[in-house]
């Protein structure tokens, strides 16, 4: 019954939170901040599902300016639990199809996330030149998955380059940002679900000359964020069994 509940109650409020920011962004489309301030109302629902969410930022970040904000990707509750982490100026980079979901879809297209076609590799292409040059005209910072899809639980996928070559061309450093596994560990009939932590990392500058070695510095940063990720992981299991 409580899973019930719970589902019923995270619908509504999505669909409150998304209706409500649509009006905003209409208001003032694809603004800079329509993703954070929506992001502050949906970093809301972990509430719901019994969970807490601790972000941790280093000094090093705060006030880094245009980044290229690099996440690990779980699972469909990533939509609220990293809504917490997003910071000004921030925006996405989504799915072509995903401005037809319901309510979800314009929402996300109005506050000024950018949309790709991934079927089309050209296309693909050539949104990493338009979203370095949104970075750098509109001083942006975007938000990515660079595994490409929800890991599910298997740890962290393999990274594609796009982040990193994002980063290259816009002149702006990467930041990974790891949250602790929550794939098996929320119950939605379960009262307490414990804590997720999400942690910045320090900023990695790229270089044009990062391009000759790219795929060794995208397997150094996989090593790094999965070895964050799985302490990360160990500290909040143990944080749900006191």
């Amino acid at each position: 019954m409580l899973a019930v509940i719970r589902v019923f109650l995270m619908t509504l409020a999505l669909v409150i939170i998304c209706t409500l920011s649509v009006f905003y962004s209409i208001l003032r489309p694809f603004h800079r901040n329509n993703v954070y301030h929506t992001a502050r109302f949906l970093g809301k629902i972990p509430k719901l599902l019994g969970v807490d969410v601790e972000v941790r930022i280093p000094e090093s970040v705060k006030g880094v300016g245009p980044v290229v904000w690099m996440a690990n990707h779980q699972n469909s509750y990533d939509l609220f639990t990293h809504a917490n982490a997003v910071q000004p100026g921030t925006v996405s980079v989504g799915k072509k199809s995903l401005k037809w979901i319901p309510f979800f879809g314009q929402m996300y297209w109005l506050s000024g996330n950018i949309l790709i076609d991934r079927k089309n590799t050209n296309k693909a292409m050539n949104t990493i030149e338009l979203t370095a040059d949104k970075i750098k005209k509109d001083k942006l910072s975007i938000w990515m998955f660079p595994e490409g899809t929800r890991s599910r639980g298997k740890g962290l996928l393999p990274l594609k380059t796009g982040a990193f070559r994002t980063a290259i061309q816009a002149g702006v450093p990467i930041v990974p940002i790891c949250a602790s596994n929550q794939v098996g560990t929320i119950n939605l009939n379960r009262w307490d679900n414990g804590k997720i932590i999400i942690e910045f990392l320090d900023p990695i500058q790229l270089n044009d000359a990062s391009r000759e070695n790219l795929r060794s510095i995208v397997n150094e940063v996989h090593e790094l964020m999965s070895d964050k990720i799985e302490k990360l992981s160990v500290e909040a299991a143990a944080y749900h069994n006191k």
